[in-house]
């Protein structure tokens, strides 16, 4: 007899199943955006299965990530906080944003509860597909801290690296490595072709069938890389869409979701599945058009707590339960997922510690709008918050002039005078305050005398104090870097004959320009 739901995900999209699914899209450099879905009002309309996953289901207009970054993100997903309560963020310097490169020390700390540890006490069976991005060191492994089993990699798919100065990317299928990025598992840098998506896309098939077969409540975390520079796709969908390359990863994703949900149909499980499609952080617009997408009307992009950085596509799915075609301005966060899914398995969130994520059921089901703040964090800094329609700036900035000056712009062609700065601007003892109704775009800042203004920054001081009052930082996981514990020797290299000798250990504080 199975629970009454389960989960799994993916590429910027989650899901919960009796079986639960989420499905999550992500980037480093390339992460999908508010903007790259035909629904949001992508031109192109290339995504016909996440349009009717849309239509079967509901869109969430006002949808965040917790960082605008991957690591902390997925950090705060799995674990329901906000990463400066979990330790993914950086005191090396002020608001600088920090994730799990190759040469991190650090990880998810072992005192964090992830969902799928969670989860367990309800039978389910966990797994996760593509990329972990929380600490690559054995202690961080993903089946150390909940998942059953994993077909993946720790860290971006970057390089070719050489072995002797970088080692590659190893994937791991469960505890042990099965070879790396490059060498076993082929990236054509000139083409952008690679058959990962295809193989990710089998393995979550494959997954929910024996766990159906079973009878066994599963979720399932599908967080597959493709449009993450370097964008790749496989061969049947290269030169497809009219975007380029990033729009053929995006179009290879929509069609995977659409077999996932079909499989689910097929056998016969859908109406016992909650699926939850969402991305890490918004579109890169470093690396657009080519490599980036499309934050629609947001300001800026990754790596900034400005709109465009922060707000995500964000579709639930679960026939039979969600009425099709709703639409929802509920303020949603990736960390509600965490409690979202415990209330759909029966579950309590755990009681000894701050849990940021609220159960969005309510939302979902009954179409109420809860009332919540929305904080946006940089590092060790809430930039900024958004009560209702309204948000403030405490701090703003882009990226520094320095890393300007060499063509780095999370802002490109979107200048706006005393918004995207490029020096720390602190603004609070008089927040920037935009109405995120009217200006969307973040361009027009409330008049500082006007009664508008007044009466907002009544309502939002409260609520930032409060949140002050209570945060307990973390201890920070992402300060320290050494080359000596990157991917040298995983687990399994003996097998393979990939074992390669690590340099002498020489730790040292991380260097995080953004």
């Amino acid at each position: 007899m199975l629970p009454p739901f389960s989960c799994s995900t993916a590429l910027g999209f989650k899901a919960f199943l009796c079986i639960s699914i989420y499905i999550y899209t992500d980037g480093l450099t390339g992460s999908m955006g508010w903007g790259d879905l035909g629904v949001f009002g992508e031109p192109s309309k290339e995504t016909p299965n996440l349009d009717q996953m849309a239509s079967e289901g509901m869109l969430f207009l006002d949808f965040y990530t917790a960082n605008p970054l991957c690591s902390p993100s997925r950090a705060a997903l799995l674990t329901g906080r906000l990463p400066v309560r979990n330790g993914f963020y950086t005191t090396n310097a002020h608001a600088r944003n920090a994730y799990t490169p190759q040469d991190i020390v650090g990880g998810i700390p072992d005192s964090e509860l992830l969902l799928p540890e969670l989860l367990k006490k309800a039978g389910y069976i966990s797994k996760i597909i593509g990329k972990w991005h929380l600490g690559h060191r054995p202690q961080f492994h993903p089946l150390n801290h909940g998942f059953d089993e994993w077909f993946g990699s720790p860290n971006c798919h970057f390089g070719p690296f050489d072995n002797r100065a970088l080692p590659n990317i190893p994937l791991y299928r469960d505890w042990e490595m099965i070879g790396r990025y490059y060498e076993d598992f082929k990236i054509d840098l000139k083409t952008g072709e690679a058959n990962l998506t295809q193989i990710y896309l089998q393995e979550a098939l494959d997954f929910i069938s024996k766990q159906q077969a079973s009878q066994q409540p599963f979720f399932l975390y599908w967080a597959i890389d493709a449009t993450h520079a370097p964008v790749y796709a496989s061969k049947q969908f290269l030169g497809s869409s009219q975007r380029g390359l990033y729009g053929d990863a995006v179009r290879e994703i929509d069609d995977s979701i659409g077999k996932i949900l079909k499989h689910l149909q097929k056998l016969g499980i859908s109406e016992n599945t909650f699926v939850f499609f969402t991305s890490d952080n918004g579109a890169a617009l470093i690396s657009a058009p080519e490599q980036g997408g499309s934050n629609g009307r947001f300001l800026c992009g990754k790596q900034t707590t400005f709109e465009g950085g922060m707000r995500e596509p964000a579709i639930a799915w679960w026939p039979g339960h969600i009425p099709a075609g709703g639409v929802s301005h509920q303020l949603g966060n990736v960390m509600d997922l965490f409690t979202t899914s415990l209330s759909l398995a029966g579950l309590q969130p755990p009681s000894d510690r701050q849990i940021d994520g609220i159960n969005l059921l309510p939302a979902i089901l009954q179409g109420k709008l809860i009332d919540r703040p929305i904080f946006y964090y940089r590092g060790n800094e809430m930039m900024a918050v958004r009560v209702g329609l309204y948000k403030a700036h405490y701090w703003t900035w882009s990226n520094s002039w320095e890393e300007y000056s060499k063509g780095i712009d999370f802002c490109p062609g979107q200048n706006v005078s005393g918004v995207t700065t490029h020096t720390q601007e602190e603004h609070t003892t008089l927040p920037l305050v935009f109405h995120l109704g009217r200006d969307p775009g973040e361009k027009y800042p409330l008049s500082f005398a006007s009664n508008e203004y007044q009466r907002a920054m009544e309502q939002i001081s409260v609520i930032v104090q409060q949140h002050k009052v209570t945060m307990v930082p973390g201890e920070p996981q992402l300060n320290v870097c050494d080359k000596a514990v990157m991917n040298w020797s995983p687990p399994g290299c003996e097998k393979l004959g990939k074992c390669l000798k690590p340099p002498k250990s020489d730790p040292k504080k991380c260097f995080w320009p953004h």
